[in-house]
């Protein structure tokens, strides 16, 4: 395993101290900062700890602090204090027609045999009359949490 050596310069030190001295932030942030701290290898530092010692003190995993010293030494002081953020895109599956097609189907008549329509119900129906390739029941719910949609009985009026 490649090992992470973190120098800091006295500004950072000052900014990381300040920030994990004040408890404005995020926990996490403020973990990081720590951990930065401790590992600090530069000129500035009295007292470097091991790995080990910081994974006490902080009651955290070693892993977390490779993450981090891997992130300030690849990526860079910013990056390093921050959570990261997500690499992957998600495409949307359902788009506004199949939105449409899914409420005017939950606002009709429900199969034979049932009193109101179900979310596995509407998602098994959806699929079956081909508006989507496939669909999950937590999906079909999302979307018609967005409408004001009820699945409840109708109310005679």
């Amino acid at each position: 395993m490649s090992r992470y050596i973190v120098t800091l310069t006295k500004e950072e030190r000052e900014l990381l101290s300040d920030l994990a001295s004040k408890g404005e932030h995020k926990s996490q942030k403020i973990l990081n900062a720590l951990i930065l701290l401790g590992c600090d290898a530069g000129g500035f530092q009295t007292k470097r700890l091991t790995n080990e010692e910081i994974a006490k003190v902080l009651n955290i995993s070693m892993k977390k602090i490779d993450r981090v010293k891997k992130r300030f030494v690849e990526e860079g002081f910013d990056i390093a204090l921050d959570k990261r953020k997500a690499d992957r895109i998600y495409t949307k599956k359902a788009d506004g027609d199949f939105e449409a097609h899914l409420i005017a189907l939950s606002c009709g008549d429900p199969p034979e045999g049932f009193s109101r329509w179900s979310l596995r119900l509407l998602a098994d129906k959806a699929v079956e009359l081909e508006y989507i390739d496939s669909i999950s029941h937590e999906a079909v719910r999302r979307i018609l949490k967005k409408t004001n949609s009820s699945l409840g009985s109708r109310k005679g009026g």
